[in-house]
């Protein structure tokens, strides 16, 4: 028997619908839906590992220009583009 037995249980029956109740679209195995907020549809990440020190100075100043950590470095990758020359595409 399974650990995890129990536990597939649980998930079973919580997604299944209730007498009388349509299914709940989010519980979809259809691929074409995705869990992806609507937001980040389209984009990719661009992931970098930074020090403490770095992560601690642009979170406060996300705070101190009540903006996001994504917003600022985003700024940052326009002006990279644009300092070597090439056209920052699309929307972030």
């Amino acid at each position: 028997m399974s650990r995890f037995k129990n536990l597939q249980d649980t998930i079973a029956t919580k997604a299944a619908p209730k007498a009388g109740q349509a299914p709940d679209e989010t519980v979809t195995s259809n691929s074409s839906n995705s869990t992806r907020a609507r937001a980040r549809e389209g984009k990719k990440a661009i992931v970098g590992y930074f020090s403490e020190d770095m992560s601690r100075q642009f979170r406060m100043l996300a705070v101190e220009e009540d903006t996001t950590v994504q917003a600022l470095i985003g700024e940052a990758l326009d002006m990279l583009l644009r300092a070597r020359g090439k056209h920052p595409f699309g929307e972030r």
